[in-house]
C-alpha cells in the first residue's frame, strides 16, 4: 500500500514541470507552473476537514481511499488530454484535493493493524520513499519525462491500488470518536505560541518552504534543460540521501542540540542552490549532483527535526495537534506562497526558449541566507543538560 501511495506522487510530480514546458507553449506557462504546484498546497491546506469531518467518522478508510483513487486515476488521464494550461490546472487541483486524504487515510489503515506503531510504522513508511524511488528510475530509464506517459503510469498504478484498497484489512469509522477539523488543522497547539523559541521557529518554518518550492517545482526542468541524461532517475539520488541522513538525527539531536541542526540544514539549502546556479553538465556536472544530495540534508535536517521539535515542544496532551498545525503551516500556507513566488520568478527570467538559471537559483539562496540570519540572531532556545550524580529521572536544569 505505502510503495503504491507514493509511487503515484513520484510519478507525475517530479517532472510534471518539464511536461507542461513542453507542451503549453504559451505566454506565462513558467507562472502557470507554479500554480499548478501550488494545488498540492492548497489541498494540504483543505484535506483535514475532509479527513476529520467527513472521512473518519461516516466510513472505512480503505474503501474511501480506493474510491479516491479510482477516481483520481480518471483525473490523471483526462490531465493528458487537455490543450491548454489553465484547464490542466484545474484538473491538478481537483485530482490533488482527492489524492492528500488519502495519505492520512492509508497512515491510519497502517495505524489500525500496529501493536506498537513506534516501532513499526517506520519500516512501513520506508516503502513509500521506495516507491517515490522506483517511480524515478522508471521514468528516467524510459526517458518519458516531458511526455504524457508519467500520468499514465501514475493513473495505472492509481487504478491498481483502488482496486486493492479494497482488500485491505477492514478500518472501521471512528464515528463520534473521530478528530474535528479544527483538531485536525491542529489549533489546539496555539498554545505553542507563548514560547518564544518555537514561534520564531515556527515562522522560520514557513519562510523557508519558498526555497524547497523552488527544489521541488524546477530541478527537473532545470536538469532536463541543461541536457542531463535520465534526470528524473538521478534525482532519486536525493530519497537516497533522505532516507540515508535520517539515520543521524536521532544521534544528533540530543548531542548537538535542535538549533544547530535547524542551522545546519538551512546552511544546506544556501549551498544546494549556489551548486544549482553554477552546475552545469560539462566541468561542473559535480555540482549538480551534490545539489541533488543535499536534499538529504535539507529535508531531514529542518523538516524532520521540525516535528520532533514540535513533538518535544508541545507534549503528550497536544503533539497530534502540533504536528497537524506544523504540516498545514509548511506544506499548506509555506508551499502555497513558495510555488507562487517561484513560478514568478523564473518566468521573470525566461531568455528565448530558456531560462537565466544562474539568476534564478540565486533568488531562493538569497532568500534561505534571509532566513539563517534572522534564525541564528532570534532563536534562543534554551538546552536541558544532564548534571553528573543526578538520578536519571530527576529534571535537568535548563541554562
Amino acid at each position: 500500500m505505502m510503495f503504491l501511495q507514493y509511487f503515484i506522487w513520484g510519478a507525475w510530480y517530479v517532472t510534471m514541470g518539464t511536461y507542461m514546458g513542453e507542451h503549453f507553449k504559451e505566454d506565462g506557462i513558467d507562472k502557470t507552473i507554479g500554480q499548478a504546484y501550488s494545488a498540492l498546497a492548497i489541498a494540504t491546506m483543505i484535506s483535514p476537514f475532509f479527513v476529520g469531518m467527513i472521512a473518519d467518522r461516516f466510513f472505512s478508510a480503505q474503501r474511501i481511499m480506493g474510491l479516491l483513487h479510482l477516481i483520481g486515476a480518471a483525473l490523471l488521464f483526462l490531465a493528458t488530454k487537455v490543450g491548454d494550461s489553465s484547464t490542466f490546472y484545474w484538473i491538478i487541483l481537483f485530482y490533488s484535493l482527492l489524492y492528500m486524504p488519502t495519505i492520512a487515510l492509508s497512515n491510519s489503515i497502517a495505524f489500525h493493524q500496529m501493536s506498537d506503531a513506534g516501532k513499526q510504522f517506520p519500516w512501513i513508511r520506508v516503502f513509500g520513499t521506495l516507491g517515490w524511488i522506483a517511480a524515478g528510475l522508471i521514468i528516467g530509464f524510459l526517458k518519458i519525462e516531458p511526455t504524457a506517459s508519467t500520468f499514465m503510469i501514475a493513473a495505472g498504478i492509481s487504478v491498481a491500488l483502488g482496486l486493492f484498497s479494497f482488500m485491505l484489512p477492514n478500518t472501521p469509522p471512528k464515528g463520534k470518536k473521530a478528530g474535528s477539523a479544527s483538531s485536525a488543522l491542529g489549533t489546539e497547539a496555539f498554545v505553542l505560541f507563548k514560547s518564544k523559541p518555537y514561534l520564531i521557529f515556527f515562522i522560520a518554518a514557513i519562510l523557508v518552504c519558498i526555497p524547497l518550492s523552488f527544489y521541488y517545482g524546477w530541478a527537473n526542468p532545470l536538469l532536463n534543460e541543461l541536457g542531463m541524461n535520465n534526470a528524473a532517475g538521478k534525482m532519486t539520488i536525493g530519497q537516497v540521501a533522505e532516507a540515508a541522513f535520517i539515520i543521524a538525527i536521532p544521534f544528533l539531536f540530543n548531542r548537538i542540540g535542535v538549533k544547530n541542526m535547524l542551522l545546519m540544514g538551512m546552511t544546506a539549502w544556501i549551498l544546494r542552490y549556489i551548486c544549482f546556479a553554477y552546475g552545469n553538465t560539462d566541468a561542473n556536472m559535480w555540482m549538480l549532483y551534490a545539489g541533488i544530495i543535499l536534499h538529504g540534508i535539507c529535508y531531514d535536517f529542518f523538516f524532520v527535526t521540525g516535528y520532533m521539535y514540535t513533538e518535544k515542544k508541545a507534549g503528550e496532551k497536544i503533539k497530534n495537534a502540533a504536528q497537524g498545525l506544523f504540516t498545514f503551516a509548511t506544506y499548506g500556507v509555506g508551499m502555497f506562497i513558495g510555488t507562487l513566488v517561484s513560478g514568478s520568478v523564473v518566468g521573470s527570467y525566461k531568455v528565448g526558449e530558456g531560462h537565466d538559471w544562474k539568476s534564478i537559483w540565486y533568488v531562493p539562496a538569497y532568500i534561505a541566507l534571509g532566513v539563517l540570519i534572522y534564525f541564528i540572531f532570534f532563536f534562543k532556545e534554551k538546552r536541558q543538560i544532564r548534571v553528573a550524580g543526578l538520578p536519571e529521572n530527576d529534571s535537568a536544569p535548563e541554562v
